[in-house]
């Protein structure tokens, strides 16, 4: 390990180690600086924890140990005398724990698995470090550096500063003939004191004294970046990712299917204990070249009021020769936004209230401008009994999943596809669904049970047709659809669902949903009738869904696997098919894998490997139809790799 390497790994440790001193002044105690992206839609769930202990090679444990937990919410603690350390109301899911002391190193980092309503336990292990230890605040070692004399009667410093490499060398260099003299040492030290040296000293500091004042001022800013990046705690995620559509194997590995080179990063850090930011950023180069970019910010959940804002932009340009694609764009480039802000507040000691309240602005619209208001109450009258209720109205923009973010638990694609209108020369139309639900949920035994009834109005329902093909017009290529709207529909029904541990190191959830739905059907529809004739359904039906959630981790090979997968007998289906063969599926598979061997750094760098063919990211605030209407949608694979820091 090279200095310059020594020099940042203990400056990165002693920085941590003076921000967590400053931030806690008795041990024990634990912050949260959570820097994931605010969801939309707050809401109460169980949450989990992680208890430890931290202990030296010796077993002996460690008091004023600084341990962080990046995950869904990142959160730093500090051990108590005993090394005892804790983490509460950490939400479900992979937590990196990571361990900072002055002095020791850590054998590894760890990943704990955080379970709803569970307390997983971690033991950390730290070794005292054979390194040199370097001040993080100045750069230079603390203990003053004691060299041998060249020569007996060298001349002495007399300073109280630390002595640089130059001091050194004038302190020990050879006696000449020149007489003695006194120069001020703020030409070489930046200070008031006085050195006695040599006159052929002074020859040597007036050669050398400016590229050392030089040396210093470097420092100085060096040592104020230093202490900039050292005091915030940042972590984020950068992904370097390739994705690619298909609706075969064959055609995977054929020409005429494109890969997608996409590039993703996220950076957050918390704004003193008040709140925390986050930004994330992505962008794509090919025939498609499109960028998106968006902001965060909320406030903590100890606050009485909990701000939660934000804002997102996205353009795409296609640059291809694909007709279709081009044919409702005016200059060859499509543009959205949003900024939204919720405000959660207490109304008593059991009850909080969300209100808030989004805007978006697509300028492929003729109506641009959609706002979707929202207002929910969460109730927690007893120790793992939640009550939900919301009253939201969602305005959805054909194409709106090629721009808008994904759920924090997603992977965010930058806009990928190409989208027209059914019907030649037919302007968009938004999507608008008025929804009202009631849920409750209960902790069992280390698992959730939930139920919800719910009810929906529909205006204007969108359906997405891939594959097909309209007459006088080019075939579509895999990476284009066609959206239109099929009418107005209305549901109501019911979902039950359970989350639990079906076994060691494997997490499932199963969800039935049972609905009473109907579309009426708008004018104009014949290419729909022609083309996608499920997508129409003039008279009631009772629809049934079943959605289920693997998620599973080997420990010993660092690997996290996870798959969704959702059956309904009310997906539409391309061709003339009746009601009895509407019966299908969609699924989501996700394969991490952490590499052991790259941990050279606190970073943890994954594998990614996934496959998938649902349209949308999955939401509450989707209507019941929307994914229902999707019309053969490709399956996409994503690999690539992930580094969360």
């Amino acid at each position: 390990m090279g200095a310059a390497t020594r020099v940042l790994a203990s400056a990165t440790v002693g920085s941590l180690v003076v921000v967590c001193t400053s931030a806690f002044a008795a041990t024990g105690v634990t912050a949260d600086i959570s820097t994931t992206a605010p969801s939309a839609q707050p809401a109460m769930a169980a949450s989990g924890s992680i208890s430890g202990v931290v202990q030296d090679e010796h077993g002996k444990p460690l008091a004023g140990v600084v341990v962080s937990a990046l995950g869904a919410r990142a959160t730093v603690a500090v051990t108590a005398a005993d090394g005892h350390f804790e983490f509460s109301a950490l939400p479900p899911g992979p937590y990196l724990v990571r361990a900072h002391l002055v002095g020791y190193v850590a054998i590894r980092a760890q990943s704990v698995q955080v379970v709803a309503s569970g307390r997983a336990v971690s033991t950390i292990l730290l070794r005292r470090s054979s390194e040199t230890i370097l001040d993080a605040a100045l750069g230079v070692t603390t203990a003053p550096v004691s060299q041998p004399s060249d020569a007996p009667g060298d001349s002495a410093i007399d300073t109280t500063g630390d002595e640089t490499d130059l001091v050194w060398h004038l302190r020990h260099a050879r006696r000449g003939i020149l007489k003695d003299t006194e120069i001020p040492t703020e030409l070489l030290l930046g200070g008031d004191e006085t050195v006695n040296v040599r006159g052929d000293d002074a020859v040597k500091e007036g050669m050398f004294g400016g590229a050392d004042v030089l040396g210093r001022s470097i420092g100085t800013l060096s040592r104020g970046a230093s202490a900039f990046f050292g005091d915030i705690p940042f972590s984020g995620q950068v992904n370097l990712l390739t994705a690619s559509s298909f609706n075969s194997p064959q055609q995977l590995f054929s020409n005429d299917v494109a890969a997608r080179g996409i590039a993703y990063a996220r950076l957050g850090a918390p704004v003193g204990d008040r709140g925390d930011w986050a930004v994330r950023g992505a962008v794509t180069q090919a025939d498609i070249s499109s960028w998106s970019v968006a902001g965060s910010y909320a406030t903590r959940p100890t606050a009485t009021h909990r701000y939660n804002v934000g804002m997102a932009y996205s353009t795409q340009r296609y640059d291809g020769g694909n007709v279709l694609a081009l044919r409702d764009v005016s200059d060859g480039s499509r543009n959205a936004g949003v900024v939204y802000g919720y405000d959660t507040f207490a109304v008593s000691p059991i009850a909080a209230l969300t209100v808030g309240v989004a805007y978006a602005r697509y300028d492929y619209l003729d109506s641009r401008g959609l706002v979707s208001p929202r207002v929910d109450l969460n109730v927690e009258p007893a120790t793992g009994l939640r009550l939900n209720a919301s009253l939201s109205r969602t305005a959805l923009a054909p194409g709106a999943e090629e721009f808008a973010p994904p759920s924090d638990s997603g992977v965010w694609l930058p806009p990928q596809r190409t989208f027209s209108s059914i019907e030649s020369g037919r302007p968009f139309t938004a999507e608008r669904t008025t929804n009202a639900s009631l849920g409750v949920e209960k902790d069992v035994h280390g698992s959730i049970v939930a139920l919800k009834v719910f009810r929906q109005q529909i205006d204007d329902q969108l359906a997405t047709v891939f594959g097909i093909g309209v007459a006088g017009e080019p075939p579509a290529p895999v990476g284009h659809y066609y959206v239109g709207n099929a009418g107005d529909a209305s549901a109501s029904g019911y979902s039950a669902s359970v989350k639990t541990e079906l076994a060691r190191r494997v997490h499932c959830g199963v969800e039935y949903t049972s609905a009473l739905a109907q579309l009426n059907p708008a004018e104009n529809l014949r290419y729909l009738l022609l083309l996608a004739p499920s997508t129409l359904r003039p008279t009631p039906e009772h629809i049934h869904d079943l959605s289920t959630s693997v998620e599973t981790e080997v420990p010993e090979t660092a690997t996290r696997v996870l798959v969704l997968y959702r059956i309904s007998d009310g997906f539409a289906r391309a061709g003339n098919t009746d009601d009895t063969a509407r019966l299908d599926g969609r699924f989501d598979v996700q394969i991490r894998q952490a590499l052991p061997f790259m941990r050279f750094t606190s970073a943890r760098w994954e594998m990614l490997l996934a496959v998938r063919n649902f349209f949308r990211q999955d939401g509450t605030e989707q209507s019941f139809y929307d994914e229902l209407l999707v019309v053969s949608p490709p399956k996409r694979v994503l690999g690539g790799l992930a580094v969360r820091f």
